[in-house]
């Protein structure tokens, strides 16, 4: 099963994330099958980027969205 989640980045108490395609099987941090974009929680306000044709494609093709990428994207 394909998921739409976020994977964290950044030094400690300085965490970026990316919004990636992964099995649900792996690992938060592990490889992933695509980059869909990122979210950065510390810039006024928070940033986020996301490639909407391949995460709505990706949607089309059977991957869900974890609670927080669907709060992210509205």
């Amino acid at each position: 099963m394909l998921k739409i989640r976020l994977t964290r980045r950044g030094k400690r108490k300085q965490p970026f994330y990316r919004i990636v395609v992964v099995e649900s099987s792996w690992k938060r941090d592990g490889k992933y099958i695509q980059l869909l974009g990122h979210y950065n929680p510390l810039t006024e306000p928070a940033t986020v980027k996301i490639d909407k044709k391949a995460y709505q494609s990706w949607i089309e093709k059977g991957a869900q969205p974890s609670l927080r990428v669907k709060k992210l994207i509205k």
